[in-house]
């Protein structure tokens, strides 16, 4: 059975693309499952944890206030876009728990997929505990950008 991972591969090395990721609730799930796929080193641009609602400003162009929301995974995308010359990028931000951030409960999650001329934002609602969010997170980050790549 295929990995959507080792599917966001072979796509990417059949169509020439580059793929990056700018990560803050997975800090570094993404990059890592993307670097273990096939010939990552071919595809794969890197990405940017970017934990912090300062790191978010100051490296991806976060605007300042709530950080948890659906503007803010577009810019953090278009940001990771544009530092590491990609040619998509999938963003993640949002509350792993256990407690409430920026009014959001935990399990919301924002994820962003941009390119040059599209982007697509979508809001999730996990449940479970922090390490459960995460790795949900993770795997839809996957599906969804497996999907995009066709």
């Amino acid at each position: 059975m295929t990995t959507d991972a080792e599917a966001i591969a072979r796509t990417a090395l059949r169509r020439g693309i580059t793929v990056a990721v700018a990560e803050s609730l997975t800090g570094g799930g993404l990059a890592q499952a993307l670097a273990a796929a096939p010939d990552a080193s071919e595809w794969f641009a890197g990405g940017v944890v970017a934990y912090t609602v300062r790191t978010k400003a100051r490296v991806l162009g976060v605007p300042e206030g709530p950080v948890v929301t659906a503007p803010t995974a577009r810019q953090m995308a278009e940001g990771v876009r544009e530092l590491l010359g990609a040619d998509i990028a999938a963003a993640v931000t949002g509350v792993g728990g256990p407690s409430d951030e920026e009014g959001r409960p935990p399990g919301t999650v924002f994820l962003a997929i941009v390119t040059a001329d599209s982007a697509r934002i979508t809001e999730f609602a996990f449940d479970g505990d922090p390490a459960s969010v995460v790795a949900q997170t993770i795997d839809a980050t996957l599906h969804e950008l497996r999907v995009d790549l066709g």
